[in-house]
């Protein structure tokens, strides 16, 4: 049975009249829009024992302390606020009448649109909440971009996320998926994009955050998701932001290991064609999700389930692994880019290349455009491709970019990016490990 989607002002409204539920709210940023919700939707001195603002650095630093990083849209500042509010809240409200309560501490700290539209609208939202009265604390954190063009708009949804992250702690947090889908009722498609979520505590003591970050793309709500060695999710900005970055890509279901001969060379060659030092250079395999979205349309729990023990494994050689729904290179390198990257390698085959620069797989009134659209996507910053040969097992020869076959139309083009080292191939392989395709 489809799960009922309550309107913003009943879900408010439903805890506000829940007389367990009691707790306070810091935000900054976008006004207090979540409060705001609260107040408006009626019976908030139900729930709401406080709400805090503070925009000046000065107060924030008294309240919270001091940001070393000077980053104040972090997870970090948000982990302060929540650490604070809730041990302030535990701490005053000790009488006979808050000991049935199940307290909680809300909290955001965000960026919305500037006046000269040259930021980047993002927050961090967590809630801090006990499961049971006097029972211990459970986390639900989540990384928010907000993609309206206007900062009233971008208010609003913030405010109606606040009011879905605290109704799914107290509602749907023994159901993580559900969790996952109401973050977004009531919210328009585009107006938001949610890259990552981090539980604790032991209500979430059996959901997998890697299958809970990786349902995020299944949903729509990310592009990609970054698990670091230890398998755990990463923000993608704080972790790829300004750096140089190297990725190996491989193919759903793929049953074999990736090939780290393509890969480790690939590595050594961008380190030696950039100057990228191991300490400032991200090395990333990335599990392609896109084709199973886009061919069936629907992800299966099973799906999911390959999905994260896939992700695991390959972290499990020490690898940083990104899971992503983009199905062409460019797509990958446009996403890459907003990153701000010092350079950027994508490690590829040589047969992939002969897909992409011959004619049938296009349309093909309109190969020329598409094909000027991919290549504009992926060349137009510093992204290099690293092309990895393949074994032609019917001709008995080993393809690099020298001898592959290239659509007459393309033939030009294909020279210039390979000429101006846009597409390099990968040296001093061993054939032995040169696969047939």
């Amino acid at each position: 049975m489809a799960r009922e989607i309550f309107e913003t002002k009943r879900k408010a409204l439903r805890i506000n009249l829940n007389a367990d539920i009691y707790g306070t709210f810091a935000e900054i940023g976008a006004g207090q829009e979540v409060a705001r919700n609260f107040f408006e939707a009626g019976a908030a001195s139900g729930t709401i024992a406080k709400t805090i603002s503070a925009y000046d650095m000065t107060f924030s630093d008294a309240i919270y302390g001091v940001e070393e990083s000077g980053r104040y849209v972090s997870r970090t500042r948000l982990l302060k606020m929540l650490d604070h509010e809730f041990e302030l809240l535990t701490k005053r409200l000790q009488s006979e009448k808050y000991e049935n309560k199940k307290f909680f501490a809300f909290a955001d700290t965000v960026t919305t649109l500037n006046f000269t539209k040259t930021n980047d609208p993002h927050g961090w939202i967590g809630i801090r909440f006990q499961h049971e009265v006097g029972g211990p604390t459970n986390d639900i954190i989540i990384h928010v971009r907000l993609l309206d063009s206007d900062s009233r708009l971008q208010s609003k949804v913030l405010g109606i996320l606040g009011v879905n992250l605290i109704f799914a702690a107290y509602y749907y947090a023994g159901h993580p998926q559900t969790m996952i889908e109401s973050l977004v009722d009531n919210l328009s498609i585009g107006s938001v994009e949610i890259d990552l979520v981090k539980v604790s505590g032991p209500v979430f003591e059996n959901a997998n955050e890697r299958l809970l970050n990786l349902y995020l793309i299944a949903k729509g709500f990310a592009k990609a998701a970054v698990f670091k060695p230890d398998a755990k999710a990463a923000q993608i900005k704080d972790y790829l932001y300004k750096k140089n970055i190297i990725i190996l890509r491989t193919k759903y279901r793929q049953k074999s290991n990736p090939n780290f001969d393509l890969f480790n060379l690939s590595v050594e060659q961008f380190r030696k064609n950039t100057g990228a030092t191991a300490e400032d250079t991200v090395v990333l395999i990335e599990v392609l999700m896109g084709n199973v979205l886009d061919e069936d349309s629907y992800i299966t729990d099973e799906d999911l389930a390959y999905f994260a023990e896939r992700a695991e494994y390959l972290c499990s050689t020490g690898n940083n692994v990104i899971v992503s729904n983009f199905r062409r290179n460019n797509h990958l390198a446009e996403f890459i880019q907003s990153f701000k990257p010092k350079h950027v390698g994508i490690a590829t085959n040589v047969s992939n290349l002969k897909n992409i620069f011959n004619t049938h797989n296009y349309n093909k009134e309109q190969y020329t455009n598409e094909l000027l659209s991919y290549i504009s996507g992926m060349f137009s910053k510093d992204v290099k491709l690293y092309a990895y040969p393949y074994l032609d097992k019917k001709n008995n020869k080993i393809v690099t970019t020298k001898n592959m076959p290239v659509a007459d139309e393309a033939k030009h083009l294909f020279d210039f990016l390979v000429q101006n080292n846009y597409i390099v191939d990968i040296e001093h392989y061993d054939e032995k490990f040169v696969k047939t395709v």
